[in-house]
C-alpha cells in the first residue's frame, strides 16, 4: 500500500491518522490519502488536533491540513465544503488573504494558511 505505515500513527475515537513520512504539495498529499481510502488529516477537536500534532512533532515537518480556503478570502472550509467547527489559527493567522489557500500545522500544533504548491508532510486520516 501507499502508507507503508512505518511512520507514526496515532488513534483519536473513531479515526486513526497516518503519516507515509513524506513531503509532497497539496494536491499530491490528497491524492495519497484518497489512494488508500482516506482524506487529509482533518482535526475536528482538541484531541484530534494533538494526535495531528504529535506526528508532525515526530517528524519535525509541517503537514497540510484537510481544510482549504472558500470562495471568500479568509473563510476556511473542510474539504466537502462544510465550515470549520474548529480552528487552531496561529496568532495572527490566517492572513494569506486569499493569496494562501491550503492549511498548514506547525510543529507547536497551531495553524497557518500557505499556499497549495509547499512540499510538506502528508498526514492521512483513516
Amino acid at each position: 500500500s501507499v502508507l507503508a505505515l512505518n511512520g507514526k500513527i496515532r488513534v483519536v475515537g473513531e479515526k486513526m491518522f497516518a503519516s507515509n513520512g513524506k513531503k509532497v504539495d497539496f494536491a499530491s498529499a490528497l491524492k495519497s490519502c484518497e489512494e488508500v481510502g482516506g482524506t487529509l488529516a482533518t482535526p475536528m477537536n482538541e484531541g484530534e488536533n494533538k494526535a495531528v500534532m504529535d506526528i508532525v512533532k515526530h517528524y519535525n515537518q509541517y503537514a497540510y491540513l484537510g481544510i482549504k480556503e472558500g470562495e471568500t478570502a479568509g473563510q476556511f472550509k473542510y474539504l466537502n465544503g462544510t465550515p470549520l467547527n474548529y480552528t487552531k489559527w496561529h496568532q495572527y493567522e490566517p492572513n494569506g488573504k486569499g493569496k494562501e489557500k491550503c492549511v498548514e500545522m506547525y510543529t507547536d500544533g497551531t495553524w497557518n494558511d500557505e499556499q497549495c504548491n509547499k512540499d510538506r508532510l502528508t498526514i492521512c486520516e483513516l
